[in-house]
């Protein structure tokens, strides 16, 4: 009997671990009914335009994943939004806090490069997942392995809008007008340099600026009077809206090529027809007709009532990313998201088919887009 007895209780226990077992790679293993991200978003300061443009993206994202219960039944997605401004001790506060006070699972942002290199370590050393929206300088990954960006860098879009301008316009002579204090505008600088290098193109001017300059008739001037085909500028909205301007009210009538700073709506809106022709590299080509993409122009018009520029769709594919990780892993805990973003292949997105490389940079196709009638179109040759 005491035999009998104690062979029952050895198989009750193993079927109860078994039982553990099982539940541990199941969705009933998400311990809480929402699960949150955190985002830092530069919503004031000099760069609101992306920072506001980001976060109507998340928002998009959040609202179609939890309607269609796209993660685990009966759970909800939430997303803890910091306003970083647009300083890197604003974007380290912010990380910060969603660290220390909130139960967070994986952060986007921030905004900026330079606030990303100050504020990704702290994530990265508590092993929470951080994915880059609009962080396209060289080094971002390098800050660790739970580091990653859905933004492409900067290089990249950028060598295929001097390449179009050398082949198809038949640029010859530029001249370059860049921020000289931010990562950014400086990454963007050396990617132009290195593109125009590479395209056999000749500077003619290299004129600087300052953060808070809002005169820049002097270098402009400089440039123009070098009698150049094109200006190469490196700055972001707030700046770039002002070199338009002025290039233009210099009687400049070349062509005006930027950096990721272009692509925003405040270029047009604020600019008017000065506009007309600036070109810019994307990474986000808005005239693809993929179903994914069309069905994310359509929802963004539906709910904000205009249309997404690239840092909403950027913004919003980080979030379905996460999405489809937690999925994958069947799992929000953070090192299990950060290895299925890791594995990250293929995946549908506004964006295009996106991958993840070994380093965990972004790989999706890149356009080209030029401002005509008062709005952004692909530039087709």
């Amino acid at each position: 009997m005491t035999c009998v007895l104690l062979i029952l209780i050895l198989i009750i226990t193993i079927l109860t671990g078994c039982t553990t077992t099982q539940s541990t790679s199941t969705a009933e293993s998400v311990e809480s009914s929402t699960i949150r991200l955190g985002a830092i978003l530069g919503l004031s300061g000099d760069i609101a335009a992306y920072g506001e443009s980001q976060k109507k993206g998340i928002d998009l994202a959040i609202k179609e994943i939890n309607a269609g219960n796209y993660l685990f039944k009966d759970y909800e997605l939430k997303v803890i939004v910091e306003d970083s401004g647009d300083s890197a001790d604003g974007a380290a506060r912010a990380m910060t806090k969603l660290i220390q006070e909130i139960n967070i699972v994986g952060i986007i942002g921030p905004t900026l490069s330079s606030q990303a290199f100050i504020a990704d370590p702290i994530a990265q050393k508590v092993g929470i997942p951080v994915m880059g929206i609009s962080n396209t300088v060289p080094g971002i990954t390098e800050m660790g392995e739970f580091v990653f960006r859905c933004s492409l860098p900067e290089s990249s879009v950028i060598a295929s809008a001097i390449e179009v301008a050398a082949e198809v316009l038949r640029i010859k002579k530029v001249g370059i007008i860049w921020q000289e204090d931010e990562d950014y505008t400086i990454a963007c600088y050396q990617a132009f340099i290195k593109a125009i290098e590479n395209n056999g193109l000749e500077v003619l001017a290299d004129e600087t600026f300052t953060r808070g300059n809002t005169d820049f008739k002097k270098q402009l001037l400089k440039i123009i009077d070098a009698k150049t085909d094109a200006i190469v500028a490196s700055a972001f909205v707030k700046e770039a809206v002002q070199i338009v301007i002025q290039s233009r009210s210099l009687e400049f009538e070349g062509t005006i090529i930027g950096g990721n700073g272009f692509n925003s709506p405040e270029i047009i809106q604020q600019a008017g027809e000065a506009a007309e022709g600036v070109m810019a590299g994307t990474a986000w080509n808005m005239a693809s007709e993929s179903p994914k993409n069309v069905e994310f122009i359509s929802a963004f018009e539906k709910t904000y009532g205009n249309k997404p520029d690239q840092f909403a769709a950027q913004a919003y594919t980080a979030v379905w990313l996460y999405a489809n990780a937690m999925r994958t892993a069947v799992s929000h805990d953070p090192k299990a998201i950060r290895d299925a973003l890791a594995g990250t292949s293929n995946f549908n997105s506004p964006l295009g088919s996106f991958s993840f490389t070994n380093e965990r940079e972004p790989v999706h196709p890149s356009a080209i887009q030029i401002i005509r009638d008062g709005k952004f179109v692909i530039f087709n040759p």
